[in-house]
């Protein structure tokens, strides 16, 4: 696993092969990306420390308190701003509501406006997700399909509160939510091995269900995304 961390790590700050020929804005899409692979190597790193993946913060009796975006926040060195939460209480307590605006840098909406203390970083949640209520994922056992073929986190259509325990409902039988709000429909996601991949618009649908599902069974590819 910490092999993973190390390679990811080194790819961090690479440009794509052919970036400079790029317009200016392919930059901003390589900044998210890099946020989202800092993302990705804090969720390992929480893992290694607590032998499950990050997840929302909830009080004794299951209800979500704050986000797994505060969760993480010891390993993307915000150590302080962790220390300033009040994990027993809700988001939006008379202590916690006056950390929104200290957004990590990690998680700052790129290209785009959005309300102080927002992010469009997310997860998918619900029955068929990697993510939701009373589930307590772990690397690789929750993701059978393969930690290369699940998506961890990805650029939401729509930003939230990056402390509030708010991400993507998920549901098999019902349209697919919004996504790339950044990009103008375009959107990069973060894999759950660490790595990264860009999404246009037009994508297959029927693929990248196959990918939110880490135990669907789908076989999949990456590269059939672009290809409808």
């Amino acid at each position: 696993m910490r092999a993973l961390f190390v390679a990811a790590l080194g790819a961090l700050l690479a440009l794509p092969a052919g970036a400079a020929d790029e317009p200016p804005s392919w930059k901003e899409v390589v900044a998210s990306r890099n946020n989202l692979k800092q993302i990705g190597l804090a969720h390992h790193a929480y893992h290694d420390v607590n032998n499950a993946m990050a997840t929302d913060i909830v009080d004794k009796g299951g209800k979500p308190l704050l986000s797994w975006r505060v969760q993480i926040l010891r390993f993307i060195e915000e150590d302080d701003l962790h220390g300033a939460f009040k994990l027993d209480e809700p988001w939006d307590s008379e202590n916690n509501k006056k950390l929104i605006e200290k957004l990590p840098k990690v998680y700052a909406p790129i290209r785009v406006k959005a309300k102080a203390g927002e992010t469009f970083y997310q997860t998918f949640t619900g029955p068929d997700a990697l993510f939701g209520s009373g589930k307590n994922p772990k690397f690789p056992g929750s993701i059978t399909d393969g930690t290369y073929n699940t998506v961890l986190v990805v650029e939401a259509g729509d930003p939230v509160i990056w402390t509030k325990p708010a991400d993507i409902a998920y549901d098999a039988k019902k349209p697919l939510p919004k996504l790339g709000g950044m990009f103008d429909g375009n959107f990069n996601v973060g894999r759950c091995d660490g790595g990264t991949f860009w999404v246009r618009r037009g994508f297959d649908e029927k693929t990248f269900r196959g990918l939110i599902t880490p135990a669907g069974g789908e076989i999949t590819d990456w590269d059939n995304l672009n290809k409808k």
